[in-house]
């Protein structure tokens, strides 16, 4: 390509519990392969991805019983 063509650009990604918690909402099949691929491939710490979850994503969920459902059923899902 041509020198400095890109040099304003900048690429972020979201950090592993972030991307986790991305898939909590639609919670379907391939979100729960992915988060289990992630927890063995990533760092994931389970308290930390609770914590998060309680803290910056449970306030602004629509329905809250059904996600906290959800991060329960992951969370065993994910100590096995």
């Amino acid at each position: 390509m041509f020198p400095g063509t890109y040099c304003k650009l900048g690429l972020m990604g979201l950090e592993a519990h972030d991307l986790a918690l991305s898939k909590l909402e639609r919670n379907s099949a391939r979100d729960r392969e992915d988060v289990k691929y992630l927890a063995r491939s990533a760092p994931l710490d389970l308290s930390v991805l609770e914590r998060r979850y309680e803290v910056e994503l449970g306030p602004y969920l629509a329905n809250p019983e059904r996600h906290d459902l959800t991060l329960r059923m992951w969370l065993e899902m994910l100590r096995r």
